[in-house]
């Protein structure tokens, strides 16, 4: 039988067959010329693969571009140099803007049913060092790291094992690698094509240095240890092989750009990859682009520095509501810009931690009649109003309308502005005592009262939250505001020490039934609302506790039923079940959505999108727009 998806893959494959592009007629990037002509980098016929991804921007609605160009961005510290990794986009399978799966780094893919995945690579493609990338890069990264118990002492990604056991990996010539599990696996592919991919390969050319199985020198093993400041040799390869977050300059990379700057610093700057695997119709190899300059500074005031004209593409570190004063910019420099569609189930998101340490507030999150009376106390409407002018929507979490997925009924659970209804149910849930104050009184005797913990990156978060504190005192509960940092945060939240934090709701708000449904259950530890259950199911049950909620495990369950089918129309159901279930439940209190994302560029770059969605899951942010098309138009 032919899935949909072997059809997507074949149809793509077949598409670009035909054309061999070779470069000689097309002119170099000036920024290579140097290196061409002293005859350490070879030409661009030979750089590229045989059979290269061809990009028609035309057919894109695009232009085709020139070479040439420093973008410079701005970033919030630097382990947000990843956001090379996410922009960049090149991915062995990837979404295009339709969020329809094709190949990308590789040539063509196969799949029978989610059980037997054939990846076919492009002959000829080289890593950014020249190396080449062959299936021998595949068997490196299966047998000497994920089945090495050293270097992947948990048993490889979740992703790699949905059922309890590993595919079967086999090589079967230099470009041809196969993957082969007893059961379906759905998560297999979406996992390859995220923001942060699944990692089944490496540059084995370079890597073998680190590895204890095939580095004979054990003095300059140990030397190699003692310079990057490491005490094993397995960590020492974890470090040097980190593709996601590439602070490693020497390492070779398929992205569109490499990184030339060693850690610490204050600046990155990432070069063109002179053997990448895309070109235009016309030939021209991509990116066009040669350089993005990441410069760091204090979250706090990338919005003031983007104004300011620091930044000549600048998507993260700004809000909606810096979007006047950016606008304002316009008229200082020669910047433009635009509003796209945040892709999140909700901008802004409370989200009451079941896991919490407090006995009696832990005990209250996870009845449903509390979570339902904090979300009927909210008036949105004035929240749309005074925070996003009324440009947003009103929703619970939930997936968004331009997903197939979507019903109202998802989208209107428990959102209805009814303190009335909230007031009943807290005194069904036994909260009848009032303090002088007239805040109600929790069955120990203390106030009712709920800190709500930010990571303090965005004033919007506190902004909202003083219209909640508002509208919950109408009901009884004090609100107090806690503002902290991301990584303090997320700790606070894994030890149970945070009762209730404000977030974005999930990741992926216009998925198909294609698609993973995992951010509907406890999957993760960094799910603020059940950080613990996440934990449990992310350790495969050597870590945190399992979840003791009938319907949170049902969420658990219905997941794993997700993963175990090959049939679109079971996915499609469980994909609803889960919806349902968890909007029901209110396990996040969602309160805006389909809200509005600044996005400021260099008035002459060209090819962004006017409108777009904007994500972090599926499109990766700017990254299936392929910012390797981008490039400057002179005046």
């Amino acid at each position: 039988m032919v899935t949909r998806r072997t059809f997507l893959g074949g149809l793509v494959g077949a598409a670009i067959a035909p054309a061999v592009l070779r470069a000689e007629q097309v002119g170099e990037p000036e920024f290579l010329k140097e290196r061409l002509a002293s005859g350490s980098l070879p030409g661009m016929a030979e750089r590229i693969p045989a059979r290269p991804r061809i990009v028609n921007l035309k057919e894109m609605g695009l232009e085709p571009g020139a070479y040439g160009g420093t973008v410079r961005t701005i970033i919030g510290s630097q382990r947000d140099i990843r956001f090379m990794t996410i922009y960049g986009y090149a991915r062995l399978i990837g979404y295009d803007k339709h969020l329809q799966f094709r190949p990308d780094i590789l040539a063509d893919f196969r799949s029978e049913e989610d059980t037997v995945f054939t990846f076919t690579l492009r002959e000829g493609h080289k890593w950014s060092d020249g190396a080449p990338f062959t299936a021998d890069d595949f068997r490196y990264w299966w047998e000497d790291v994920i089945l090495n118990d050293k270097l992947t002492p948990g048993g490889g990604a979740l992703e790699l094992r949905p059922h309890g056991s590993l595919p079967r990996f086999e090589m079967l010539d230099p470009l041809t690698v196969r993957y082969t599990w007893d059961k379906p696996n759905p998560m297999f592919l979406p996992s390859l094509a995220g923001p942060q991919p699944l990692v089944i390969f490496g540059p084995a050319h370079y890597l073998k240095q680190f590895h204890k199985k095939f580095q004979p020198d054990q003095a300059k093993m140990e030397q190699m240890m003692q310079t990057f400041r490491v005490k094993k040799w397995q960590d020492l390869h974890i470090k040097m092989a980190r593709s996601y977050r590439p602070e490693n300059p020497n390492l070779p990379t398929l992205d569109p750009w490499r990184n030339t700057t060693a850690l610490p610093a204050e600046q990155f700057v990432f070069e063109r990859n002179p053997f990448f695997h895309r070109v235009d119709e016309n030939g021209r190899q991509l990116p066009y682009l040669d350089r993005f300059i990441l410069n760091v500074s204090s979250s706090s005031i990338i919005a003031a520095k983007a104004g300011a004209g620091e930044a000549d593409l600048q998507a993260t570190g700004i809000d909606f509501n810096d979007y006047t004063f950016l606008k304002e910019a316009e008229k200082r420099f020669p910047v433009k810009v635009n509003l796209w569609k945040v892709a999140r189930g909700s901008r802004i998101t409370l989200l009451p931690n079941l896991n919490c340490a407090d006995e009696v507030w832990r005990g209250l999150f996870r009845d449903v009649r509390l979570r339902r009376a904090l979300s009927l106390a909210i008036n949105r409407h004035e929240i749309n109003m005074v925070a996003f002018y009324g440009l947003g929507t009103p929703s619970a979490d939930t997936v968004l309308p331009d997903s197939p997925l979507f019903k109202q009924e998802y989208a209107d659970a428990f959102v209805k502005f009814d303190p009335d209804e909230a007031n009943r149910l807290l005194d069904e849930l036994g909260l009848t005592r009032r303090g002088d104050d007239g805040i109600r009184l929790l069955p120990d005797g203390r106030r009712a009262e709920i800190t709500v913990e930010t990571a303090g990156e965005s004033n919007l978060d506190t902004d909202v939250l003083e219209l909640v504190h508002d509208h919950w005192a109408d009901i009884g509960l004090a609100l107090y505001t806690r503002t902290s940092q991301r990584d303090v945060f997320r700790n606070r939240a894994m030890s149970g020490t945070i009762m209730m934090s404000i977030w974005y709701g999930l990741d992926n708000g216009v998925p198909t039934a294609d698609m993973s449904p995992s951010g509907l259950a406890p999957t993760l530890d960094d799910q603020l609302q059940w950080p613990l259950w996440g934990m449990h199911y992310l350790s495969a049950g050597q870590e945190g506790v399992a979840p003791d909620l009938p319907e949170a495990a049902e969420l658990v369950d219905l997941l794993g039923q997700w993963g175990s089918t090959a049939k679109f129309e079971e996915r499609q159901a469980i994909w609803h079940r889960m919806l349902s279930l968890y909007t029901q439940q209110v396990f996040s209190i969602g309160l805006i959505n389909s809200t509005l994302q600044p996005i400021l560029r260099a008035a002459k770059l060209q090819n962004l999108p006017e409108k777009a969605l904007y994500g972090f899951d599926p499109t990766s942010y700017l990254g299936v727009y392929m910012p390797d098309v981008f490039w400057y138009k002179e005046a």
